[in-house]
């Protein structure tokens, strides 16, 4: 395993990894805010057609599913991977049933979403519509491809715990670096948020 104090490659790998999505989502932000300034009137039109309680609901899901992450990750490090007594003691949960909270939390964001994008299509919003459907649509679901994709991850190391008899340092691991990816997308789609919902 190297020195204690030689950084984990995954974690490497994963941190890199990060800051290519992040020029990619510096490149959609820049998209954004292109168009915004080429059609400001569109913009004004098309963003006033948005639920923004019910958008600031989802998002404030998306961050509470980061706390909730986190506190799995707590546990991960000090190697619980399942909880140790009743589910109703919370105190006595495990890397497994934060990360199943945050799974349902991260899935209703998914869901809320494509509420939205159903009450859009409904008034007849689209990716083709106009400049701002297709910047809508381009940035919020690349993001939420991204998110799905975090909540695939937290399947699969959902699922390890149940297939192993041990929690090894791998899964460890595995669970942190998944970690530092669902942070990211809350962190960027909260960048997304003001943008596209709060910014004037």
């Amino acid at each position: 395993m190297g020195p204690a104090t030689r950084p984990h490659m995954a974690a490497v790998g994963t941190i890199v990894w990060l800051s290519s999505e992040l020029m990619f989502f510096a490149g959609l932000f820049a998209i954004l805010f292109t168009i915004r300034a080429l059609e400001p009137a569109i913009f004004a039109e098309r963003t006033a057609m948005l639920n923004i309680p019910f958008a600031a609901f989802n998002t404030l899901l998306l961050v509470i599913s980061s706390v909730w992450c986190q506190l799995g990750v707590l546990k991960a490090e000090h190697g619980q991977k399942a909880r140790t007594g009743s589910l109703l003691n919370i105190g006595g949960w495990g890397m497994r049933e934060w990360y199943i909270l945050t799974y349902i939390f991260g899935a209703v964001f998914v869901a809320g979403q494509v509420f939205e994008y159903a009450t859009l299509f409904s008034e007849g919003v689209s990716i083709a519509s106009d400049p701002w459907g297709s910047v809508f649509f381009l940035t919020t679901g690349l993001h939420g491809i991204h998110v799905t994709g975090g909540l695939i991850a937290f399947l699969l190391i959902i699922a390890r715990t149940y297939t192993s008899h041990t929690y090894s340092h791998h899964q460890r691991v595995g669970a942190v670096v998944t970690s530092y990816y669902w942070h990211f997308v809350d962190v960027v789609w909260i960048g997304l948020f003001f943008a596209i919902y709060i910014l004037k």
